[in-house]
């Protein structure tokens, strides 16, 4: 049988995973699957014909480190997905201005490469809102992203400065829309529609995370969500195995949040059929 690497982490214990409901059908099809931590420094990624990454939700941690593994993978004998080009596109949230400089509707957002309090305070005032969220450009999971407001970015000052300190970040308008209605999610394996979901934060938390306390709903994308996802994958510089479009309503229409690339959760367990449909394009692919 081929050989299929699943790209983890040393310990899934406080995470949510479903990759492993691949695992049946991919053997089905002529395929051995089995999880890999990216940090395990002994692999031979020739013994694989494919590497897919996937749950690696500590990458953040050690981007660099991370990286070699990847081009250690890349100048082995298996087929990388997604690709380091990929990788190496998605893996900072600068790749949002890509997207909004073809056209596409993203949050709003201002960037910076240093921490002035200052100009963190203008904002409030540049978006017009009473909050905002600050978030790094590399991160998962919601790895160090705050909901401020301008009496806590102020308290926070000291604390946040050495967050951020050798952290490119961003700034966005806090999205009422994420707690009254929530986050949408399109997944799409090899270019073709598979799956779409609701994730709402828990009680007084803005996070959709399950880790957080979020909660999934299954749900029908509109033409709007459809067409837009459409115009992501166009804007996209190779192909791609898997992609997961994240929405959110602004001011009554759907902007994108972010092109999770690298280690989205894919949600499985929300789709009795997605699990083939990800095995189908797997072998389309591969």
């Amino acid at each position: 049988m081929k050989r299929c690497a699943f790209l983890s982490m040393d310990s899934l214990e406080d995470f949510f995973s479903y990759d492993q409901m691949l695992f049946d059908p991919l053997k089905a099809a002529g395929w051995l699957a089995e999880e890999v931590s990216w940090r395990k420094t002994d692999v031979d990624w020739n013994d694989y014909d494919v590497v897919v990454i996937r749950t690696t939700w500590d990458y953040q941690d050690d981007v660099e480190g991370f990286m070699a593994c990847l081009q250690r993978i890349e100048a082995s004998s298996a087929q990388l997905q997604n690709s380091l080009k990929i990788v190496e596109w998605n893996i900072s949230k600068s790749y949002l201005n890509d997207l909004q400089n073809q056209g596409i509707n993203i949050v709003p957002t201002l960037w910076f490469n240093a921490f002035i309090l200052t100009e963190l305070q203008h904002g409030f005032s540049h978006f017009d809102t009473s909050e905002i969220v600050l978030k790094p450009l590399v991160s998962a999971n919601a790895d160090h992203t705050y909901r401020l407001t301008p009496e806590n970015l102020k308290q926070q000052a000291d604390q946040l400065k050495a967050v951020f300190a050798e952290r490119e970040f961003m700034l966005q308008p806090f999205l009422t829309g994420i707690v009254d209605e929530g986050e949408y999610s399109l997944f799409y394996f090899a270019g073709h529609y598979s799956h779409s979901i609701l994730k709402q934060p828990g009680a007084g938390d803005f996070r959709v995370q399950e880790e957080h306390g979020g909660q999934l709903k299954s749900i029908q994308p509109c033409e709007e969500m459809l067409t837009t996802a459409r115009h992501c994958l166009a804007a996209l510089p190779a192909d791609v195995l898997y992609a997961r479009i994240d929405l959110v309503r602004y001011k009554n229409e759907f902007a994108v949040i972010e092109i999770e690339l690298i280690e989205p959760s894919l949600y499985f367990n929300m789709d009795a059929e997605s699990p083939q449909r990800f095995v189908d394009a797997f072998i389309e692919m591969c």
